[in-house]
């Protein structure tokens, strides 16, 4: 049974709408188009609810139905949305272009000049909204915006950490995101020296901060072989950023758009652990699963797991969403 934690979580990003047909065929489609709230922090903020987490989702939306449907379908899951702020014109967008979230660079973002993306620093009171929490989530897709961006979050970091919040960051890596004159290696390391929690793989963690990783690296490379490159790399992150206590990374390989062979590894000072292996050829919606892992490591870790708890609830999390349909996972570990 999934324990109620005492924990307030604040989870900060953008609420997306995410456009997708059976097949990814936009263009002279007779097949109906599905519309599914989501955003990875909204799909973090979701999942973390319905492991019966006191969530809070901070983003910043347009003031039309649309807009007030995507935030609802939260709300019915038990997430807090009255600190979003509401303006601008516009809700982002992402067209998925293949069946069930098969990653192979078939996406399509509409993001530019939605109501998030015009955010500027200053327009948050992050003083308030974070008043009363005890754990602040963001991710390193909201600095791949524009240039605006990295420095809202800092301004957020800081007053997290003065209020002493517990932070995670997951190393989400879109290179279609990063596109205004930045990379994720010149913003991130900064950022990243403000969290206790660093979820995310060895490939990210190597864009985004610099910790070497061998190039030679492919599918059929061994899981033990896998694992010392886990280690090696979460033991440089822990080195390189005093703050961050605790690393989660995920390994996740798909040879057909059914196929999902997903585990993860969790690292401290003094511990290097890993999950069983997940395998299935039955995949329903691959989109959210580092999510609702992410959103199991900050349950675990909430309500103080032991080591091996805390690896094996969030890669089940993870895996488990590979059977919800839509973006916005329901909490199952």
């Amino acid at each position: 049974m999934t324990e109620k934690s005492n924990s307030s979580i604040a989870v900060f990003g953008e609420l997306l709408l995410r456009v997708s047909t059976q097949t990814g065929n936009f263009i002279n489609s007779s097949e109906g188009i599905s519309i599914y709230a989501g955003g990875s922090e909204a799909n973090v903020s979701s999942a973390l609810a319905g492991m019966h987490n006191q969530v809070s989702y901070i983003s910043c939306i347009p003031d039309n139905q649309l807009a007030k449907q995507a935030l609802e379908s939260l709300q019915q899951r038990g997430v807090k949305t009255d600190q979003c702020l509401i303006t601008g014109d516009r809700l982002g967008v992402y067209f998925l272009l293949s069946a069930n979230g098969l990653s192979k660079g078939e996406v399509v973002y509409d993001r530019k000049y939605s109501s998030f993306s015009l955010l500027k620093p200053g327009d948050i009171d992050w003083e308030t909204l974070l008043e009363g929490h005890t754990w602040f989530h963001w991710t390193a897709l909201t600095p791949a915006l524009n240039e605006h961006m990295p420095e809202i979050c800092r301004e957020a970091l800081i007053v997290a950490k003065r209020k002493g919040l517990t932070i995670s960051v997951d190393l989400n890596y879109r290179n279609k995101l990063w596109n205004y004159g930045k990379l994720p290696i010149d913003i991130m390391p900064e950022l990243v020296g403000y969290c206790d929690v660093v979820m995310g793989n060895i490939w990210a963690a190597n864009t985004m901060l610099g910790i070497p990783v061998d190039p030679t690296f492919h599918r059929g490379t061994p899981k033990e072989v896998y694992l010392n490159a886990a280690n090696d790399s979460a033991a440089a992150l822990l080195q390189e950023y005093p703050n961050c206590e605790h690393v989660a990374y995920t390994f996740r390989f798909m040879d057909s758009p059914s196929h999902n062979l997903f585990y993860g590894t969790y690292h401290t000072r003094s511990t290097n652990l890993s999950s069983e292996v997940y395998e299935t050829n039955e995949v329903v919606d691959r989109i959210g699963s580092g999510d609702s892992f992410m959103a199991g490591l900050i349950y675990a870790l909430t309500n103080n797991k032991n080591q091996q708890e805390i690896i094996n609830i969030a890669t089940s999390a993870g895996f488990k969403k590979l059977f919800v349909k839509g973006d916005l996972g329901d909490g199952s570990y």
